[in-house]
């Protein structure tokens, strides 16, 4: 019984041993990686959540991994980083949400001047996304949009310049994910792969755009794979803290009943389901780690931490993904703002060295 009791209060103590030289060597600034989710026009909640983020001087970006509109995000924030720093990405961000308000503006799916005027976000009554859902569920983007418009190209054009990502001294490490049509497997673009294109097959919903070919191949959004992927974060960056925006509410408060809603649940069922495949992992080896179980120091551990608001996208409809009005996308921003600030003031400390989530409770 003794040595039991001593061999417990030495883990103990090594335990507490490495956290205390976490803390020493955190510095003032700290290191993260982002993992940025898809979800249409609510990624400008994600829009939110970095540009509160590049406030804080003491923080820094190792490593971006991101599907869909968290692509978006993801390389307009890397491209803001690289040409003009913090500033630069914080303008870079603004400007590309203002185009895709702008692109959005004259088109079919608007809200209606009641919807505007009661602040209802959703499309759900507009004519428009009334015949267009109808059509999606009838004829393949191939019959519909032969000539393959898609206007987020030009946004993303206008925003981006590419070569600025390929270059080696780009600032942040960026993983940008999409779903190989052909073989179902995951695609990560890096480096010198990262494109226009790539950002377009990673938001390429396969109802309402036609496949992204890439060097022969056909892609479709990344969500189906991974929403987004960490094993990037995980393999090929040296930060050990992970911080997720999430989009795609994990749990919902009542089961869904009519047929857009099922859908709905469906796709966020589906997109959230690789992540809760890879936090089962990372459960697993965490475990391993604090019962000394692993001794290559090669293996390190994963600390999550994520900035939600399950409450707000809970109350939004899957209608409003594609809702590009100004003032919805401005109010989501606002929203990403707030919860950050509070994440950061309540987190900040916990950074390299321990979860700020409780892995087991929220994912498995």
């Amino acid at each position: 019984m003794a040595v039991e009791t001593t061999r417990k209060a030495a883990k103990k103590s090594r335990s507490d041993a490495e956290i205390e030289k976490r803390i020493d060597t955190c510095g003032s600034v700290k290191t993260i990686n982002l993992a940025l989710q898809g979800g249409g026009a609510h990624g400008a909640f994600t829009w939110g959540v970095l540009d509160r983020l590049l406030e804080e001087k003491n923080l820094a970006f190792e490593g971006i991994s991101a599907t869909s509109a968290g692509a978006m995000n993801g390389a307009v924030l890397a491209y803001g980083l690289a040409v003009g720093g913090r500033v630069g990405a914080r303008e870079a961000l603004a400007l590309f949400w203002r185009r895709i308000s702008d692109a959005g503006r004259f088109g079919p799916l608007q809200p209606s001047p009641i919807d505007m005027l009661l602040k209802n976000f959703s499309l759900s009554a507009s004519p428009a996304f009334a015949i267009l859902g109808f059509m999606t569920r009838i004829w393949s983007p191939y019959q519909i949009n032969p000539l393959n418009f898609n206007p987020l190209r030009e946004v993303v054009e206008k925003t981006i310049d590419f070569d600025v990502l390929r270059r080696p001294d780009c600032p942040v490490k960026l993983f940008l994910s999409a779903t190989n049509v052909r073989t179902g497997k995951i695609k990560v673009f890096e480096k010198e792969e990262i494109s226009v294109s790539a950002v377009l097959a990673s938001a390429c919903l396969p109802t309402v755009f036609q496949a992204v070919e890439i060097d022969g191949e056909p892609y479709w959004d990344g969500g189906y794979m991974g929403n987004p992927p960490l094993f990037p974060l995980i393999y090929k960056c040296q930060s050990a803290d992970i911080l997720i925006a999430h989009l795609n509410p994990l749990s919902r408060d009542k089961a869904p009943y009519t047929a857009d809603e099922i859908l709905n649940r469906i796709n966020e069922v589906s997109f959230n389901s690789s992540l809760m495949r890879e936090m089962r992992a990372v459960s697993f080896v965490t475990r391993l780690i604090k019962e000394n179980r692993i001794s290559d120091p090669s293996i390190k551990e994963v600390l999550i931490h994520s900035i939600a608001n399950d409450e707000l996208m809970n109350s939004l409809n899957a209608v409003s993904k594609y809702n590009t009005d100004w003032d919805f996308i401005t109010y989501l921003r606002d929203e990403g703002r707030r919860c950050a600030a509070d994440w950061f003031a309540k987190n900040f400390s916990r950074l390299g060295v321990e979860s700020t989530v409780d892995v087991d409770q929220n994912y498995l």
